[in-house]
């Protein structure tokens, strides 16, 4: 028998409920491009088109640890997002812009 998440979700004590929704939030905020792209519901072929490269070329910069700002930056962009890099300090985060113009 199949059961609805939301009817489930519901019969959960209200604290499972928030810690549920604090996990998911979190997990929302961190994931790797390849998940990222999922979750946008676009396939490699066509995030490739969108960036005039093969989809060859889109797997291997999913799995690259190490990328020019440039591709992270093209990446980002064709799915509608903005990159913005900025340096954790424990006196307040700063906003690096000299990759602006890139």
């Amino acid at each position: 028998m199949v059961k609805d998440f939301n009817q489930l979700r519901l019969k959960m004590p209200l604290a499972a409920q928030l810690k549920a929704k604090n996990k998911t939030k979190k997990m929302l905020q961190e994931m790797p491009l390849q998940e990222l792209r999922q979750a946008k519901h676009l396939s490699q072929q066509h995030l490739a088109e969108m960036l005039s490269t093969k989809q060859a070329n889109l797997s291997r910069i999913e799995r690259r640890t190490d990328m020019y700002i440039s591709t992270l930056r093209n990446y980002i962009e064709a799915m509608g997002g903005e990159l913005k890099i900025i340096a954790h300090f424990p006196e307040g985060d700063v906003y690096i812009n000299q990759f602006a113009n890139i």
